[in-house]
C-alpha cells in the first residue's frame, strides 16, 4: 500500500468521526441566521429614523424657518418632511413585514424568495434616500440662487451680481460638493446595510445548495 492510499484511508476515518448535519439542521441554522439579519435591518431603520428626527428637531429652529420663508421654500420644506417621513415609515413597515415572513417560513424555497425580497427592499430604500437627498439639495440650491438674483436685481448694484465665470464656478463647485456628499452617504449605507445584505446573500447561496 503506497502513501496515497494511506492518506485516503485516514481522510475517510476523519470524515466518519466528524458529526454529519442533516438537511433540517442546516436549514434551521440558515433560517435563524436570516431571521436575525432581517431583524437587525429593521432595528437599524428604527434607529436611523429616530436619529434623523432628533437632528431635524434640533436644526429646524426659528432662524432656519425664517431662511426657508425668505427663499420661498417653507411650504416645500414642510411637504418634504411629510413625504420623507411617510416613505420612511412605509419602508420600516416593509422591513418589519419581511422579518415576520422570514420568521414564519417553514420551507427553503419560501425562505429564499423572502431573502430576495428583503434584499430588494433594502436596495430600493437606499436608492430612495440617495435620489431624494440629491433632488432636495438641487431644489434648495436653485431657490437660494434665484432669491440671490432677485435680491441683486432689486438692489441694482454689482455688489451681489454674478458674472458668467462666477456662475460656472458656483455650479461646478456645487456639483462637486453634492457628488461628494452623495458618495459619503452611499458609503455609509454600504457599510451599515451592505454587511447584512452580504450575509443574506451567503445564506441564499447555501439554501440554493440544499435545494440541488
Amino acid at each position: 500500500m503506497d502513501e496515497l492510499d494511506i492518506l485516503k484511508q485516514n481522510w475517510k476515518k476523519q470524515e466518519e468521526d466528524l458529526p454529519r448535519l442533516s438537511y433540517d439542521q442546516i436549514y434551521k441554522m440558515l433560517w435563524k441566521k436570516s431571521s436575525s439579519i432581517v431583524k437587525w435591518i429593521f432595528v437599524i431603520s428604527i434607529l436611523e429614523l429616530l436619529l434623523s428626527t432628533l437632528l431635524s428637531i434640533g436644526l429646524a429652529d426659528a432662524e432656519y424657518w425664517a431662511e426657508m420663508e425668505q427663499i420661498h421654500l417653507k411650504n416645500f420644506t414642510i411637504g418634504l418632511y411629510i413625504v420623507s417621513y411617510s416613505v420612511t415609515f412605509y419602508f420600516i413597515y416593509r422591513f418589519y413585514r419581511n422579518y415576520r415572513k422570514i420568521s414564519a417560513t417553514d420551507d427553503a424555497a419560501t425562505l429564499m424568495r423572502n431573502i430576495l425580497k428583503t434584499r430588494r427592499t433594502v436596495k430600493t430604500y437606499i436608492a430612495f434616500v440617495l435620489i431624494s437627498s440629491g433632488l432636495t439639495a438641487v431644489i434648495i440650491a436653485v431657490f437660494t440662487l434665484r432669491n440671490h438674483q432677485m435680491f441683486a436685481t432689486a438692489e441694482d448694484t454689482s455688489k451681489y451680481a454674478f458674472d458668467m465665470l462666477d456662475w460656472v464656478k458656483l455650479v461646478v463647485g456645487g456639483l462637486v460638493i453634492l457628488g461628494a456628499f452623495l458618495c459619503a452617504l452611499w458609503l455609509f449605507y454600504k457599510l451599515i446595510y451592505g454587511i447584512l445584505l452580504r450575509r443574506l446573500r451567503a445564506n441564499y447561496r447555501e439554501l440554493k445548495k440544499l435545494e440541488v
